[in-house]
């Protein structure tokens, strides 16, 4: 069953059920996670930790802020 942008809109707004209206097998989620694991010296681990405690954040942060910005360049 079809309806307009404005009419699923609507009805969503109002608390109505909109899951009749959606294509669930055409779902997926861009920013899925997946777990890696990577063995990095002990010195590279010890300056992550210190641009963490510079900038206020996890190392876990600092290293996917890293590779996002690395890999946005490559694109």
């Amino acid at each position: 069953m079809k309806i307009t942008a404005e009419e699923f809109d609507k009805k969503f707004e109002a608390g109505e059920d909109v899951f009749p209206y959606l294509d669930l097998n055409s779902v997926y989620h861009p920013n899925k996670v997946k777990r890696i694991n990577v063995d990095i010296p002990a010195w590279m681990v010890k300056s992550l930790d210190r641009e963490a405690v510079r900038l206020g954040v996890t190392r876990q942060s600092v290293v996917k802020f890293w590779l996002a910005e690395r890999l946005g360049s490559a694109a």
